[in-house]
């Protein structure tokens, strides 16, 4: 049991260091070797944990929209949670996790997919569809409840989530706002944009 949680502790740790340097260098300018001494590991070690540099960007990529879309995945489904309160859910879920403790991958996400091969592309690409729809059901049941004007969800919802995305450019633990005030400035400038 011992050995299984240091296993996954070392693991977790090569996606930690790998997405910083993804993202300080680059994922093209990043090696392997990079990444190994980042960890304190031998090279050679890393190849315990992952076949190779892609086989990393993708477990990052996936873990992080996982985390977006599973918490959030019932509001789709449940009609009787109100359209502004499950907005207000999904911005949360979204913002918190954009700018909290895995918050290093900064805009990886972006740059990450077209180094993924089309297989690995595709099942990223199906969670953030599934992100998307979830939005677009939410603010669908918005505007037929009356409580949003009449608007393009789908542009709605990639709106939404391009604001919180670049958040993390300028965002600082240490700056002026936390991230509380961040959830309820995109929510209440989401709700303004979205009102009658």
């Amino acid at each position: 049991m011992e050995r299984k949680r240091i296993r996954k502790s070392q693991q977790e740790k090569i996606l930690v260091e790998s997405s910083k340097l993804f993202w300080e260098k680059g994922y093209a300018e990043t090696s392997m070797k990079d990444i190994a001494n980042a960890c304190g590991f031998r090279p050679a070690n890393i190849y315990n944990f992952f076949k190779n540099k892609e086989s990393i960007l993708f477990e990052i990529l996936l873990e992080e929209m996982t985390d977006i879309v599973a918490p959030i995945r019932h509001l789709k489904d449940d009609a009787s949670i109100s359209p502004d309160r499950g907005l207000y859910l999904m911005i949360e879920n979204h913002v918190r996790l954009t700018l909290g403790e895995k918050s290093s991958s900064k805009l990886l996400f972006d740059v990450g997919l077209k180094n993924l091969s089309p297989a690995n592309r595709k099942q990223i690409i199906k969670l953030r569809d599934d992100y998307d729809s979830i939005g677009e059901t939410i603010i669908r049941r918005g505007i037929e409840s009356g409580m949003f004007a009449d608007i393009d969800e789908k542009i709605a919802v990639f709106s939404i989530a391009s604001i919180i995305a670049r958040s993390r450019i300028w965002y600082s633990s240490k700056g002026k706002y936390t991230i509380d005030d961040i959830v309820e400035f995109v929510y209440n400038f989401t709700m303004r944009g979205l009102g009658k």
